[in-house]
């Protein structure tokens, strides 16, 4: 495996959990919440609030591995981890890192 390939991978990885990140928020919000308020169910909200913690520290650590690894500016970082608090923008950072990623493996 090539250098560019390895990164395309790290890429890969972290548009995996920002897209998974991004379906747990959306749960967790528009699901889970009302629930816990309209139905009395908090337990949605414990199942689906701990998956999306899990999820959201793995994005941060992918975030801060991929800052690292591609010498990204504080700046995209800054907005990439921006996008992880915003409802539906983590599948935009998705589709970007996977734009990212073929352009690194088309390169190889």
């Amino acid at each position: 495996m090539t250098s560019s390939q390895s990164s395309a991978t790290a890429l890969n990885i972290f548009g995996i959990i920002a897209l998974l990140e991004g379906i747990s928020f959306i749960l967790l919000v528009f699901v889970a919440m009302p629930l816990k308020y309209f139905a009395d169910l908090p337990i949605y909200v414990r199942i689906v609030g701990s998956a999306h913690g899990a999820l959201f520290v793995a994005y941060v650590i992918m975030l801060f591995y991929c800052h690292s690894e591609y010498k990204w500016s504080l700046k995209r970082s800054a907005l990439l981890f921006l996008a992880s608090l915003i409802p539906f923008a983590p599948f935009y950072v998705e589709r970007k890192l996977k734009r990212e990623a073929e352009s690194l493996k088309t390169r190889a």
